[in-house]
């Protein structure tokens, strides 16, 4: 059999396929069943994922058991009319993590994961990011008024930098991943022994760094984001020391 060709957006063929434009006021279960019920003619559908969230209605994404079940698909059903909304249907960027594990097995889907949820991050890192630079005060120079042609007035002060200059300073809830870790609220009485015991589990660790003469915070430096991100998922928030306080775990500002 022939292999698959790539959609005419470009996206390179693969076992999974996705759809927009589907009808949002349609409960869940309901959607599903009735993209099981069209998209099964096609091939061996592996699983179907349609959320709930704002930010993912109207979409989903049929994971089909090979790449010719999806080509048919695509060819077939682009266009359908479903619950009175024409369908939009495409291969997805990326491969399903059904697809990942059938394929590859369970390590490269976690490893799949952990670049998923790294790329999720640098995103959301970068829309705080611009939604900062916009919000970020005019310069405080007046233009010129068009009708009297006269230098306009400055504002107190211009020409001067101010005390209280706005900066852009990102959240450390959507800060980008790093190799290294930071760690905020610690047990006053922690010791790199403790926390190499617990951070070390987790694949590239190197070591742990405390601050001398500060209490409460230590780095954790992997080999790669890969660890690092496996290790914040794992123990941001966990409970340490005799008062079970949660420790901030975030990754360290570049």
């Amino acid at each position: 059999m022939a292999a698959a060709a790539a959609s005419g957006s470009g996206i390179p063929a693969n076992s999974t396929v996705y759809v927009r434009n589907l009808e949002e006021r349609v409960k869940i279960d309901e959607l599903k069943d009735a993209l099981s019920e069209i998209f099964s003619e096609y091939g061996e559908v592996l699983e179907i994922v349609a959320k709930r969230n704002l930010r993912a209605k109207g979409q989903a994404f049929i994971v089909f058991d090979n790449v010719e079940s999806a080509q048919r698909a695509i060819e077939e059903v682009n266009g359908f009319d479903l619950l009175g909304k024409p369908m939009v249907v495409d291969f997805a960027k990326t491969r399903s993590d059904a697809t990942v594990l059938k394929e590859n097995g369970p390590d490269e889907l976690e490893v799949h994961k952990r670049r998923r949820l790294a790329e999720k991050e640098r995103k959301q890192a970068h829309e705080v990011l611009e939604t900062q630079q916009k919000l970020k005060r005019p310069s405080g120079v007046v233009p010129v008024p068009a009708e009297t042609g006269r230098p306009a007035k400055t504002a107190r002060g211009a020409g001067l930098k101010p005390s209280n200059a706005t900066t852009t300073v990102i959240p450390d809830e959507y800060l980008p991943p790093n190799k290294i870790l930071f760690l905020r609220e610690l047990p006053d009485d922690i010791d790199s022994d403790s926390l190499t015991a617990v951070f070390g589990r987790f694949e590239g660790f190197r070591e742990v760094r405390l601050v001398p003469g500060r209490k409460g915070i230590a780095f954790v430096e992997y080999e790669s984001e890969a660890g690092a991100i496996s290790a914040k998922e794992a123990t941001s928030g966990m409970p340490m020391g005799p008062n079970n306080k949660p420790v901030r775990v975030t990754y360290q500002r570049q």
